[in-house]
C-alpha cells in the first residue's frame, strides 16, 4: 500500500480477501477496514492473482508498515503488459 494510501485510512484493523484467483480489471478484491474508513479494493489489472499476503488478514496492522515486503496486498501474472505500463506510477 503506498504511503499516501496508508495516512488516509489511518490503522488498518480487519483484512478479507474476496475475490477468486481469476479478476478483471475493477473486480473487488480485498476488504479492509481501518480507523478512519472501509473500503473495498478493486484490481487495476485482468489477470490471475498467485499470492496473496494471507498474513495481512491474521495480523492486519502489518499493511501499515512502511515496508513494502510486508504492506502489499496481492501478486498477479498473467497481465497485459501494455495495461500494466499505462498504470500511474504509486
Amino acid at each position: 500500500m503506498t504511503p499516501e494510501l496508508q495516512d488516509d485510512i489511518g490503522t488498518v484493523g480487519y483484512v478479507e480477501f474476496v475475490s477468486p484467483d481469476e479478476v478483471k480489471v475493477d473486480d473487488e478484491i480485498v476488504s479492509i477496514e481501518a480507523s478512519k474508513t472501509v473500503i473495498d479494493v478493486q484490481t487495476p489489472l485482468s489477470g490471475t492473482i498467485i499470492e496473496r499476503n494471507t498474513k495481512a488478514e491474521e495480523e492486519p496492522t502489518i499493511l501499515n508498515s512502511e515496508k513494502p515486503e510486508e504492506n502489499w496486498l496481492f501478486k498477479l501474472d498473467d497481465v497485459d503488459k501494455e495495461a500494466f505500463l499505462a498504470l500511474p506510477e504509486a
